[in-house]
C-alpha cells in the first residue's frame, strides 16, 4: 500500500532496515464538523496504557489494513466511518522485542453512532484543530496528525479498480471482450465488496468487457444499484478516443456520491500519468495487479491524493 501524499516513519529514529514488521494494525484519524463549521478529532483515552491517542488496533487473521481501520474506529468508538485520503503509516519496536508494529492510518468522517466507554476506551474527547495536538500522548500520533492537515479534512473520493483476474487469454476460444472472471477472479470481486464499501462506494460505472462488469456486480448486488457501462474505458474505447474517455472519467467525480469505475489494464496507467500530470501531484510506485484499487482524492475537482491497495486487499499477503 502507497500513497502520493502519504507520510511514513521509515528512516526516522526508530527505525532499523534489519527489521521487518510483523505486527500490522490500522486506525484513523476520526474528524467531524464543529457546530462552528469548523473540524473536531477524536482522542481515546485507553485506561490500560493511562494514555490519549488516535482509534488504531492491531488487524485480525485474514483483514485488511482497511477493514480493520473501520472495525476498530466501531470498537473504540462506537461510531461508524467513512474513509478518505491514505495518511501513511508508521512503524515502532515493541518494547522487549526485536520486531516493528506498523500502524496505517486514513482520513475518517464520522458517519453515525454514538460513543459508550468500554473495556479498551473509557473516555473520547473532542478537540479542534489547534489544540489536539497538545492532547496526544505520542510524537508519533502528531505526525499522522500533521498529514492530516496538510489537506482540507473533506476530499472526494473517486475509486478506480483495475478489474480481477480471468484467466489466459490463449485459453479463451471466444471474443476477448467476452472472457469472464476466472475461480480466483470471482474470489476477489467478492472481497473488494466490503473494503470499497468503506470508502462510501455509492454509485458504479465499468469498462464494457464482462471481465470488468463481473468485478464490480458483487458489489452492485450490494448497493442494490445498476451498473453504467463505459465503453470509451476499455482498451480499444480508450485507445480509440484517449481525450475523451480521461474527460469522462473526471466528470465522474462527485459531491455526493463515491464512484467506483472498473477498468483494464492498458487503460489506468495512462490516466492517472496525465491526471498527475495535470493537477501536480507524484504517484506512488505500483504495480497495479488485477483486482487492485486507487484510492483518489479531490479538493475542488482537483486530484491531490492518490493511494493504490494492493496487497492490503489479499487477505492471504496481510496478516497480523
Amino acid at each position: 500500500m502507497s500513497g502520493a501524499t502519504g507520510y511514513e516513519m521509515e528512516g526516522g529514529p526508530f527505525w532499523d532496515p534489519r527489521v521487518t514488521a510483523n505486527i500490522h494494525a490500522a486506525g484513523a484519524v476520526l474528524w467531524r464538523r464543529a457546530p462552528n463549521g469548523g473540524v473536531e478529532i477524536a482522542v481515546v483515552h485507553r485506561p490500560k496504557y493511562q494514555d490519549w491517542s488516535l482509534p488504531k488496533g492491531k488487524l485480525d487473521p485474514g483483514e485488511t489494513p482497511v477493514l480493520a481501520a473501520v472495525r476498530e474506529v466501531r470498537e473504540e468508538t462506537g461510531l461508524d466511518c467513512k474513509l478518505g485520503r491514505y495518511l501513511g503509516h508508521v512503524t515502532y519496536p515493541v518494547p522487549g522485542h526485536r520486531k516493528l508494529k506498523r500502524v496505517d492510518y486514513w482520513a475518517a468522517e464520522v458517519a453515525g453512532g454514538e460513543f459508550t466507554a468500554n473495556d479498551e476506551v473509557d473516555v473520547l474527547n473532542w478537540y479542534p484543530l489547534d489544540r489536539v495536538m497538545d492532547q496526544l500522548s505520542y510524537p508519533m500520533d502528531r505526525q499522522v496528525l500533521r498529514a492530516f492537515t496538510r489537506l482540507p479534512p473533506e476530499t472526494r473520493t473517486l475509486l478506480l479498480v483495475r478489474h480481477a483476474k480471468a484467466g489466459r487469454r490463449d485459453r479463451f476460444s471466444g471474443p476477448d471482450p467476452l472472457r469472464p472472471l476466472d475461480r480466483s477472479g470471482q474470489a476477489q470481486a467478492g472481497a473488494l465488496v466490503s473494503n470499497l464499501l468503506a470508502f462510501g462506494a455509492s454509485e458504479i460505472y465499468s469498462a464494457d468487457p464482462v471481465r470488468c462488469v463481473q468485478t464490480v456486480t458483487p458489489l452492485a448486488e450490494k448497493l442494490g444499484v445498476e451498473i453504467t457501462l463505459e465503453p470509451l474505458l476499455s482498451e480499444t474505447g480508450y485507445a480509440a478516443a484517449q481525450d475523451a474517455a480521461r474527460q469522462r472519467v473526471v466528470s465522474l467525480v462527485s459531491d455526493t456520491q463515491v464512484p467506483v469505475v472498473c477498468s483494464q489494464g492498458k487503460v489506468i496507467p495512462d490516466l492517472l500519468r496525465w491526471w498527475a500530470e495535470r493537477d501536480g501531484i507524484t504517484l506512488p510506485s505500483a504495480r497495479n495487479r488485477k483486482g487492485s484499487v486507487w484510492v483518489l482524492s479531490f479538493v475542488d475537482r482537483k486530484l491531490v491524493a492518490a493511494d493504490h491497495l494492493d496487497r492490503s486487499l489479499n487477505s492471504d499477503v496481510v496478516k497480523s
